[in-house]
């Protein structure tokens, strides 16, 4: 525990949708803020006027609410900007700064005026809570730009202000701005604010072990929503990326992550975001879904005539993500519950097993199932009435796989004996005979 009040911040540009690995920052400042019953801020960088847009702020503040990401204080740098040109023009008073007449870069001959940082030419140290004691020499920076003009402070100077005026303790962010680090130090002391504890985090490296970008197909927070993830599994998957508590625990619950969260336990080296370790992550999190509350999320995805409360099991255990159900309808995948299955009368051949035989096997089946009252026709007492044929025979599958694929059509498909259930005894028996 730290002794001062801990307040940790998010600050995004809204210059595009983020991806799911730059919400990883969020998360680990939210998770440090909480364990410490600190402050967790949002303040959103928007002082690139061209690039910024409202609806980008918007997917930010809609993201962070469906992760159940709370946050205290809430800011926009864009109304900080008088401040900044305060500090700016203090700095150039106190000559740690001047204004540099420059020509501009694109060749048009044109004069401007922009801030440098009057350089000390020192080493600067810091202790990082991920990476350890990191010394720089800051000769290599030169006096470097920290405002376009005197009216347009550039992201630098902007961030140490702004850090300084929301009292900012801990700043947590990716990897990539440990060069950052030595210039905001540098403006730091020469504004005499003090410098907060840094930790910088490893990339995130998709599968391809190339850094996630939204070039390279990185999703954001949202269109996992859309493509129907739990936000808890999401969170759990996240966190999870380059940090481990050191057990074999996978899932984790929001309170479980707060209590367990340690800078201790973040790899130093690039981390990996895994689609498939979500899938799984996901699936467990579905599987632990109230009955109705699972009801509900499938209905969402299946036309009205599909809404039977009957397909719910053999949905939900062939699901990773809900947009999956869709895709089974879209299939049809789903059809075969509603409408006499087509197949080529090869399928039905087991191994070298003859026709004979599998019509023979497939009557004595239908015989057995002709004892059950339609009351008792459940996936229970069909599998045990089929099961006594089946272990009689040389080899299960003589009975198993002509059965799936009289009821189904379909190489993959749920259990016989669960889709039995949910044809009724009727039309289970009526489909067998066509078989044979």
């Amino acid at each position: 525990m730290e002794e001062k009040k801990v307040i940790t911040r998010f600050a995004p540009s809204p210059t595009g949708n983020l991806h799911c690995g730059a919400y990883r920052t969020a998360i680990f400042a939210y998770l440090y803020a909480r364990k410490n019953n600190g402050t967790f801020v949002l303040r959103i960088e928007d002082t690139d006027k061209e690039r910024s847009k409202k609806e980008y702020e918007e997917n930010i503040l809609e993201s962070l609410k469906w992760l159940g990401l709370d946050y205290d204080k809430f800011y926009r740098q864009s109304e900080n900007v008088k401040r900044h040109k305060e500090i700016l023009e203090k700095m150039i008073k106190d000559g740690h700064a001047y204004i540099s007449k420059e020509e501009a870069k694109d060749g048009s001959g044109v004069v401007k005026e922009i801030v440098r940082f009057k350089n000390p030419n020192i080493e600067v140290s810091f202790k990082d809570k991920v990476k350890g004691l990191i010394r720089m020499n800051t000769e290599d920076l030169g006096d470097f730009v920290i405002a376009k003009n005197i009216n347009e402070p550039l992201f630098h100077l902007a961030v140490v202000v702004d850090d300084f005026d929301e009292g900012i303790t801990h700043v947590i962010r990716g990897e990539d701005h440990v060069s950052n680090t030595p210039r905001q130090i540098l403006i730091q002391r020469a504004i005499g604010a003090p410098t907060p504890i840094y930790a910088h985090l490893p990339l995130v490296f998709g599968l391809d072990k190339q850094k996630l970008s939204k070039r390279k197909g990185a999703l954001a927070v949202t269109e996992y929503r859309d493509l129907g993830y739990l936000p808890e599994a999401l969170l759990n998957m996240v966190s999870m990326i380059g940090w481990n508590p050191g057990t074999e625990q996978e899932l984790f619950t929001k309170k479980e992550l707060i209590e367990q969260f340690d800078f201790n336990k973040i790899q130093k080296s690039p981390a990996i975001f895994n689609p498939e370790k979500l899938d799984w992550i996901n699936k467990e999190y579905i599987k632990k879904l109230s009955a109705e509350d699972l009801k509900n999320k499938i209905f969402e995805y299946l036309p009205k005539e599909l809404q039977i409360e009957k397909l719910i099991p053999i949905i939900s255990e062939r699901i990773s993500k809900f947009l999956d159900v869709k895709n089974m309808v879209e299939a049809g995948e789903l059809d075969f519950f509603f409408k006499q299955p087509e197949y080529k009368k090869e399928k039905l051949i087991y191994k070298n097993i003859s026709a004979e035989k599998i019509s023979e096997n497939l009557k004595q089946a239908v015989e057995e199932l002709k004892k059950l009252d339609e009351k008792d026709f459940t996936k229970e007492n069909v599998k045990e009435v089929l099961m006594k044929i089946a272990d009689s025979l040389e080899n299960r599958g003589e009975l198993l796989h002509p059965m799936r694929f009289a009821l189904s059509g379909l190489d993959k498909s749920p259990d016989p004996f669960i889709i039995a259930e949910i044809l009724g005894k009727n039309e289970t028996i009526s489909r067998l005979q066509k078989t044979i």
